[in-house]
């Protein structure tokens, strides 16, 4: 006697959830249950969990013998959302469900030992992988709807509700994601709120509007981390990919998407104690790490020379790519990485060189040591770089009456529209929204040059700062993106020799840590 049944599954591979058949064959033999098809831990204490999950319900545990194949048999199958199918797998391969169940649908779910469906991890990813095959998606109850447009989605509370009639519970998926504009969520923290700090204010607009990174230098108490804390308030809300595109990375790694939803651009704040593993992504299997939570947001590295130096170099690949691709033995896998960066960094250990007020108490090899954790290569792809002083007390009591957030915004979403516009005369095809959060270092250079529209003036002037400053020509055509944005922020087509002068400006700091 042989029967068998096949189940539509998925299993996380990165980002993304890849189709798996799980094939469930009862014949007879020595009784006993084998998982065959690359599966890792997890999935191998499936044996348990299904087993006490089928008797727990009421129904029978054959006494035959059970081979579970998950094809394809050369993909690494991880997690728990396998228990599900599985277990379904084995009642209509003995006839106690009917087989039509799981026709046109694909099932993701933990078992309990009750017999209960929980939630898995990568919902969002796992309904991407149901709508391109055209299938439903089954899951948990406490699952939240997938925000999927014209994906039929239902829910299962237990192994036991497959004894009625109509065990599936439909779930109305929401309207689909998009059309949020950030309510709830929208940071409540205002530029307004910093007294002073007008030129930083003016590079975080920048840097914004042109999605360029920025570091910033100072003493403690000078309001760097104030500034960076602000920055969301001014950014423009979430396109509906890139909500997709970020909403499929905090699902896979179980963070709550719902911010990200709502339009709200995600801003991660790692502590400098974190790994190169947390930062950039791995373990196993591999996760994704900040920078790809911070996809289409911002990152913030506080302390930034406190972190160690090989997780800040980690960052580079990164941070011109806009992806980061992690080779392990089993394969590779590549997450996505488009952020905006901000840092924030003492000039020194004790905090105080270049300080007006207090004494820096660092010897000169101490300051060196500890300007070089950073690097210069790292240095070198930070767009803007700024020396943020300490404010005399007038001006910290003053705070509540600086240039607020809502007139920084103005400036940055009316960059990006003109910024769009110029793209789509120039030929590039791009929309109004298309492009806007792309990293530009991704640009080719001669794209960037034409994009400036250079005169003779403003290119013998910019070769001669080159010269005097002896930038790279990576620094060169940064220079340059920045000051498109800028250019961009005034609406000009074509880049002069004072923006060009602003944005060498904002990159050559004024004397702290130098």
């Amino acid at each position: 006697m042989r029967s068998q049944c096949s189940i539509a599954s998925a299993t996380l591979r990165g980002v993304e959830a890849l189709p798996v058949t799980v094939e469930v064959a009862v014949s007879n033999g020595m009784p006993g249950m084998a998982i065959v098809g690359m599966p890792d831990t997890a999935v191998q204490e499936a044996r348990e969990r299904v087993r006490a999950a089928i008797s727990a319900a009421g129904f029978t545990m054959p006494t035959n013998k059970i081979v579970v194949n998950l094809a394809p048999a050369d993909l690494r199958k991880t997690g728990s959302g396998l228990d599900l199918p599985i277990a379904l797998g084995i009642l209509a391969a003995t006839g106690q469900v009917p087989a039509s169940l799981a026709e046109g649908r694909l099932f993701a779910g933990e078992l309990s030992l009750e017999g209960a469906v929980r939630p898995v991890r990568g919902l969002l990813a796992f309904g991407i992988c149901a709508h391109g095959q055209g299938l439903a998606l089954v899951t948990a109850p406490e699952g939240s709807a997938v925000p999927l447009r014209e994906l039929p989605q239902y829910r299962l509370r237990s192994l036991d509700a497959l004894h009625g009639s109509d065990p599936l519970e439909p779930c109305e998926p929401p309207a689909g994601i998009g059309g949020g504009d950030g309510a709830g969520f929208a940071p409540a923290l205002d530029f307004k709120d910093v007294a002073g700090h007008e030129v930083a204010k003016r590079a975080l607009q920048i840097a914004a509007a042109g999605n360029h990174g920025l570091l910033m230098m100072g003493p403690p108490g000078s309001g760097k981390t104030m500034l960076a804390s602000r920055i969301g308030s001014i950014l423009p809300p979430l396109t509906e990919d890139e909500m997709l595109e970020a909403a499929v990375v905090h699902s896979v790694v179980g963070e709550p998407m719902e911010g990200v939803l709502a339009g709200v651009r995600p801003f991660r704040r790692p502590h400098h104690s974190a790994t190169i593993a947390g930062l950039v992504g791995g373990g196993n299997p591999v996760r994704p790490g900040e920078i790809s939570l911070a996809h289409c947001g911002v990152l913030f590295l506080d302390e930034f020379a406190e972190f160690k130096p090989s997780v800040l170099q980690g960052l580079r690949q990164p941070m011109e790519s806009g992806a980061v691709t992690l080779t392990r033995a089993d394969g590779s896998v590549a997450f996505p990485a488009r952020f905006m960066l901000i840092a924030a960094t003492n000039p020194c250990a004790c905090g105080y060189y270049g300080d007006d007020e207090e004494p820096c108490t660092c010897t000169v090899p101490q300051i060196s040591a500890y300007q070089a954790k950073i690097g210069g290569p790292l240095m070198d792809r930070i767009d803007l770089q700024l020396d943020v002083r300490r404010l005399p007390p007038g001006s910290v009591l003053d705070s509540g009456t600086g240039t607020d957030s809502a007139t920084l915004r103005e400036g940055v979403l009316r960059a990006r529209e003109f910024a769009a516009w110029r793209r789509a005369r120039e030929g590039g095809g791009e929309g109004a929204q298309a492009g806007a959060g792309r990293r530009r270092a991704a640009t080719r250079p001669c794209e960037v040059i034409a994009s400036c529209g250079l005169d003779d003036a403003a290119r013998g002037f910019i070769e001669s700062m080159a010269r005097a400053y002896a930038l790279s020509g990576r620094a060169l055509l940064s220079m340059l993106n920045v000051a498109r944005t800028i250019a961009d922020i005034e609406e000009r087509q074509a880049v002069r020799e004072d923006h060009i002068a602003e944005a060498l400006g904002l990159r050559l700091r004024d004397g702290i840590g130098r």
